[in-house]
């Protein structure tokens, strides 16, 4: 699984731009809770261009807000958005997706920022709790001109708090990034969904990325989030019968027989490389009862957990 950290996206900006990681972060971050910056996409696209490789699937450990200008395409499990003109785009890390540029004309900003960033306690909203940031749902909004000149004024007067030596700069750029969260909650979205020739593989594509999201399993008290096949669906939002239909077709197993192979592998390596008790790894695998989960490894393995550890 590729896993795009905070990390990475700066040694990657660095790398394209002749940079040092050092020179892209903003000044006194260190000092904040949480992480948050701001980019032109233009000046970053001429950079990247001379990169190969668009955005690929993968988990960002950051939440973003990017205003788009350009036609491109935002892809979305089964669902393809086309972006004509101006769009204004939210990406969680729960929900995998695709940008992919059509043109080399591309304007706009975007900033990415952590879960931290936006604490209950400095910001007074749960990001997972907005509407904007629920799965189940496309959040590429559509702008009128008028809209996407409201927009770059937010992000510009981001851009130029965030040079500032003002003290409380980044309870400043908190109220910014609420300010694009509400206004892209008042839009509506685009309606303009179709399926790309290759959305089952796509879909397939997802499903894996979000398994493997799941794991490893590091600590006792870590819980796996998507522990059936409807949640898995719920979360792509695609059919149940649908992703069953598309992973028969491109694996040659079901969704539970993907979910179940992978919950064993997981078993497996905490049985063998832990010494946690038989209650705390079926916790973590989303078992309610130990019972259940000493059924359930016993017939994928013909064996008990307790006799594999041995």
């Amino acid at each position: 699984m590729d896993v795009t950290t905070l990390n990475d996206f700066y040694e990657h900006a660095a790398s394209v731009s002749g940079e040092s990681v050092s020179s892209l972060l903003p000044e006194g971050i260190n000092k904040e809770i949480g992480h948050f910056n701001i980019f032109d996409v233009a000046e970053l696209f001429t950079r990247i261009k001379k990169a190969p490789g668009l955005m690929p699937y993968n988990r960002r450990a950051y939440y973003k807000i990017s205003l788009i200008s350009g036609h491109s395409m935002a892809e979305y499990a089964d669902k393809t958005i086309e972006i004509e003109k101006n769009a204004l785009l939210f990406a969680t890390p729960k929900i995998p997706y695709n940008w992919v540029p059509q043109t080399d004309q591309q304007l706009g900003f975007f900033c990415i920022f952590t879960a931290d960033f936006l604490l209950p306690s400095k910001s007074g909203v749960v990001l997972d709790d907005l509407p904007i940031f629920k799965p189940g749902g496309y959040p590429v909004f559509q702008l009128s001109d008028q809209e996407a000149a409201d927009i770059r004024h937010i992000f510009r007067k981001m851009c130029e708090e965030i040079g500032s030596d003002y003290t409380y700069k980044y309870d400043l750029l908190r109220n910014y990034v609420l300010e694009l969260i509400h206004y892209g909650q008042k839009l509506q979205p685009l309606t303009t969904l179709y399926a790309g020739h290759n959305a089952s593989a796509r879909v397939s594509s997802l499903f894996i990325e979000l398994l493997e999201r799941q794991f490893p399993i590091d600590s006792p008290h870590q819980k796996i989030g998507l522990r059936t096949a409807k949640d898995y669906a719920d979360r792509l939002s695609v059919h149940i019968n649908h992703l069953n239909k598309v992973l028969k077709e491109n694996t040659g197993k079901t969704t539970t027989e993907h979910i179940s192979n992978r919950i064993i592998q997981e078993a497996k390596i905490l049985l063998k490389q832990t010494a946690w008790n038989i209650s705390e790894i079926a916790y973590s695998l989303g078992f309610e009862e130990v019972a259940h989960f000493s059924t359930f490894f016993k017939k994928q393995t013909n064996i008990a957990p307790l006799k594999f550890r041995a």
